[in-house]
Parts: C-alpha cells; structure tokens; sequence
C-alpha cells in the first residue's frame, strides 16, 4: 500500500439510524395501517418499546410525527429530482427516464409514507401543509419541464396532467400485493408510466 492510499480517506460510514428515526418508522407504519385517528401514542410507544415520558422526548405528539414524516420526503423529491434532471441537460427522454426510476424506487421503498400522504395530508397544520404543497408542485414542475421539451405539442397544463398521471401509477405501491417480486413490480412500473407519458 502506497503512503497516498494510506492517506485517502474510505467512503463515509452509513448514518446510524438513531432512536428517533425507527420510533418515526414505527408511527407512519401505524398510522398507514390504521389510519391517524385510529392510533394512539400509547399504541407507537408500545410498539416501540418505548416509556411515553421517552416518546414526548422525540416528538410532541402524533402531529409532530406526521410533520417529521411528510416534509423530508417532499424535500427529498424535490431535491433528487432537480438533480436527475440536471445530470441529463441536452437529453429530455433521458432525464425522463432517470426520473422515473427514481420515483419508482422511491415508491418502492416507502409504500407507507405514500399511504400516509394519501389519507393523512389534511391532518396537518396549515403551514406545514402549505409547505409540503409548495414542494410537490416545484417537484411537479420539474417533470413538467422535461415533458415540455420532449414533447412541445403539449399546453404546460396538459403537461401536467401527464406528470400527475404518471404519479398516479407510481404511487400505487400501497395497493400492491407481494405476489410479483419487487424486481419485476419495478420494470412495471417504470415501463407503464413510460408509456404514459410518451404516448407509446
């Protein structure tokens, strides 16, 4: 090993999931199942193994968990989408493309929070509402741009009926059972809202 391979840093460590992220997972995995109004904090704690002195430590009730919940995902959206969008600058179907399996993959992973977003938005604050909304729409309009340029026969408003068909599609994994495996569930998807877009 040379001096300049002992010096180079490794890739970073994996962030630790810390106490508060797995009570969190604990709670939009009720709430998904069960509806807001159909869980308690005592239910999550319980859950969780976790005292209710423990779990006010976290969070200040059920409406700080759905906050903690929804905004880092929008966030997350938004943020990953700018950034497929921008690895493709002269390339729309491309970019279209990237973008997709993104969301995709996204959808995959995180079936509950997509149920939590459907039925539970409205429980929400109006201002960590507003913000969440403001998100979905940046997030929406970075699809819109890439459709307009791939097919500029298209109104914006139409293009953005496109974009939310397409999530439509894609954020029907609540709904899906296990019985095709997440591989195949996957190139499903991709292909269908594929198609849904570009009209072949």
């Amino acid at each position: 090993m040379t001096v300049d391979q002992q010096q180079r840093p490794g890739p970073p460590a994996p962030r630790r999931r810390s106490r508060r992220d797995e009570i969190l997972e604990i709670a939009v995995g009720l709430f998904a199942a069960r509806g807001y109004h159909g869980v308690s904090m005592d239910d999550i704690g319980s859950a969780a193994g976790v005292t209710g002195p423990a779990l006010y430590h976290h969070f200040a009730g059920k409406e700080a968990m759905l906050v903690a919940a929804l905004i880092p995902v929008s966030d997350g959206l938004l943020h990953g989408g700018k950034e497929r969008v921008a690895r493709h600058p002269e390339d729309a179907q491309a970019a279209l493309i990237d973008l997709i399996d993104f969301h995709v993959e996204f959808a995959l992973a995180n079936p509950a929070v997509i149920a939590l977003h459907l039925h539970e938005l409205d429980r929400l604050p109006d201002e960590p509402r507003r913000q969440i909304r403001r998100l979905q729409r940046l997030y929406v309009e970075e699809w819109v741009g890439v459709l307009a340029t791939l097919r500029p026969e298209l109104e914006p408003g139409e293009a953005r009926v496109l974009a939310h068909s397409a999530f439509g599609l894609m954020n029907s994994t609540p709904f899906l059972g296990g019985e095709v495996d997440r591989r195949r569930r996957a190139a499903l998807l991709r292909t269908a809202t594929l198609h849904a877009l570009i009209g072949h």
